[in-house]
């Protein structure tokens, strides 16, 4: 029989954060404003910190054909990947807020997302930090972005 766990770090305040968790927290919730959610109201913005120490924000971009759209998370990663081809990402926050409210949990990234987080780690070959957020409240830290997808489906499993 396995067990399959989650590291997962939590802390009562963004106050408790390291310094550069911190920053990256704050980085992402300055974004929401640029989140482009006029359909659900439900704005997401991503920071990430590339290995060189560069934040890069991405938000949410909603679409009146929904699945058109494409979460923060994504839209961060793929900023990274053409602002800085093949720089690691080393952390990467996530912070969401319903429009004009204050959100007071953290909330893991959606199925499509966790599918990214996974593949980018395999991209650069190393872990990375994932950080989850509400505007106000707990926040959430696993180390490693990919243990959200423990049965991750990857190239390998391709012909």
């Amino acid at each position: 029989m396995s067990t399959w766990q989650i590291e997962l770090d939590t802390w009562e305040d963004r106050a408790d954060l390291h310094p550069e968790d911190a920053e990256l927290v704050q980085c992402a919730t300055r974004g929401l404003p640029l989140a482009h959610a006029p359909y659900s109201r439900f704005h997401v913005a991503a920071a990430v910190r590339l290995a060189d120490g560069r934040i890069l924000v991405g938000t949410n971009q909603e679409n009146a054909s929904y699945p058109v759209g494409i979460c923060a998370e994504r839209v961060a990663l793929s900023t990274a990947s053409s602002v800085a081809p093949g720089a690691a990402v080393v952390a990467m926050a996530v912070v969401y807020a319903p429009s004009g409210q204050i959100s007071h949990k953290p909330l893991p990234p959606c199925g499509m997302c966790r599918q990214a987080l996974h593949e980018q780690r395999g991209r650069q070959g190393q872990p990375f930090a994932l950080i989850m957020a509400g505007t106000a409240g707990p926040v959430w830290k696993t180390p490693d972005a990919s243990q959200l997808l423990p049965f991750a489906f990857s190239g390998e499993d391709l012909p």
